[in-house]
């Protein structure tokens, strides 16, 4: 069949093996199907019980669970809703020795990919698992052609310059590697999230999820917990079920860890643990979890400093940085700026309802003569304020900002005037990101994709201005 002949060929180009639990009382059953699948080369895990697979639910990320609806304790229906509220994208194929017509309609209402009646033909079970898997496959491509899509189209992407071409000439290579760690340097504000993002998406890890956190935003107790995950009554607080960490939520994904620098020494040491050997215990755990993750890491720090300092593991320092990326600041690529400039012009033209179109040629030299101390990240944010505080067709000086205190010294006249116009912005600044706030009820994430900042400068935003919910 050639759906069969899909899965099995993108099986050996990812080097990744989709991954089925199997949940049924019968032994027989269960030992039939493993060895089976297995010879199929997919990666196959057996379960008695509902209870015993909510468990390996925490612990695993299944692509596939073939589940029996008659079951000791939970029953199938029941596990079925469980699955489903764990991970919507996990699909259930189901197996029933009773044509009861009714519970398999319920069953597929509640979103069950299909179901087999017992006895099977073991020929029959290796389709419809094929069929399923590749209809999951193709979703998650048409997922990845989406994202593909919405990166290129990103402001902070685009390449004009030599150097950033290079730089995702580099990228592109290293993408190619589904597992091996990078490590992303460079000054703050210079797209180090959108290259992590990137190298994802157009790695073989693009099916399964992305997941980041900022390690600067966090204390260690808590992003220890975030990472790792709990076990109930680890510590003061911990829910009475325990939760995964994100390590577990991106199995056969990519984590990215920004800020990886901030990183105590305490946790280095865990997660050089996780690159090594592929495992990590949960908090209050005794267990040991196993994870395909490729992990990305930036700083905006020396990390060969911070070794020499004593602040950085140097055996961790030489894991991350197996495949290294180096981003240059915006005033060592400045034939990016302007392509920038226009870009974000357009998408703030669109957000405020705005119709700036032209850049005097003196406002280009501006833009491009700066320094751009805050990179790419402060190039978007000045022509938002400009976009918001202009009301004709063309960008004007006055509302950029740039430089005029550097250019004035007349008995402080001028820097007054700046400090008043500093202050103005600062309270569109304020009232704008409240509204947004509101907007999403306080939801960061999307917050600051609306925003086009990251979650980090959110935070400081929020606590620069004392916004509370």
């Amino acid at each position: 069949m050639n759906d069969t002949k899909s899965v099995k060929s993108e099986k050996n180009r990812d080097g990744i093996s989709p991954v089925i639990l199997v949940v049924d009382d019968e032994e027989t059953i269960r030992f039939c199907l493993k060895e089976a699948l297995e010879a199929e080369r997919y990666k196959v895990y057996t379960e008695e019980s509902g209870e015993n697979a909510l468990r390996l639910l925490k612990k695993l990320v299944p692509d596939l669970v073939i589940l029996d609806l008659k079951l000791p304790g939970i029953n199938g229906l029941d596990l079925l809703n469980e699955i489903k509220l764990h991970d919507p994208n996990i699909l259930v194929i189901l197996l029933t020795g009773h044509s009861s017509t009714d519970s398999v309609v319920r069953a597929m209402k509640a979103g069950a990919f299909d179901y087999l009646e017992k006895p099977f033909k073991m020929e029959h079970i290796k389709i419809v698992v094929d069929k399923a898997l590749n209809t999951q496959s193709l979703m998650r491509e048409v997922s990845r052609l989406r994202a593909k899509t919405n990166i290129a189209d990103d402001a902070n992407i685009i390449a004009a310059s030599k150097e950033m071409k290079d730089i995702f000439e580099h990228v592109k290579i290293i993408a190619q590697s589904p597992s091996s760690t990078v490590l992303i340097q460079g000054e703050s504000g210079t797209g180090k999230e959108l290259i992590a993002n990137y190298v994802h998406m157009m790695s073989a890890r693009n099916r399964y999820r992305f997941m980041e956190v900022n390690c600067a935003a966090l204390t260690e107790s808590l992003l220890e917990s975030e990472l790792f995950g709990y076990e109930k009554g680890s510590f003061t607080g911990a829910s009475s079920t325990g939760k995964a960490g994100l390590f577990e939520a991106a199995q056969r994904g990519t984590m990215f860890l920004d800020e990886i620098g901030e990183m105590s020494i305490s946790l280095q040491a865990k997660l050089l643990r996780v690159l090594q050997e592929k495992k990590f215990k949960r908090v209050g755990g005794i267990d040991d979890i196993f994870v395909d993750v490729r992990i990305i890491a930036s700083t905006n720090r020396d990390l060969e400093e911070e070794v020499k300092k004593g602040n950085f593991r140097k055996d961790l320092y030489y894991r991350l940085k197996v495949l290294p990326v180096y981003l240059c600041a915006l005033r060592e690529r400045r034939d990016d700026i302007i392509p920038l400039a226009k870009h974000n012009i357009h998408l703030f033209n669109k957000e405020f309802n705005k119709n700036v179109n032209e850049i005097p040629p003196e406002i280009e030299a501006l833009l491009k003569n700066y320094n751009w101390p805050g990179n790419v990240r402060e190039l978007k944010n000045v022509i938002e304020r400009a976009i918001l505080l202009s009301n004709n067709s063309t960008l004007s000086a006055e509302h950029l900002l740039l430089g005029t205190k550097a250019r004035t010294n007349d008995e402080g006249q001028d820097s007054e005037k700046d400090e008043d116009e500093e202050k103005c912005l600062s309270t569109v600044e304020k009232l704008h990101i409240e509204k947004i706030l509101k907007e999403t009820s306080w939801r960061m994430t999307k917050t600051s994709k609306i925003l086009g900042i990251n979650r980090t400068t959110l935070y400081n935003k929020i606590k620069q201005y004392g916004l509370k919910q």
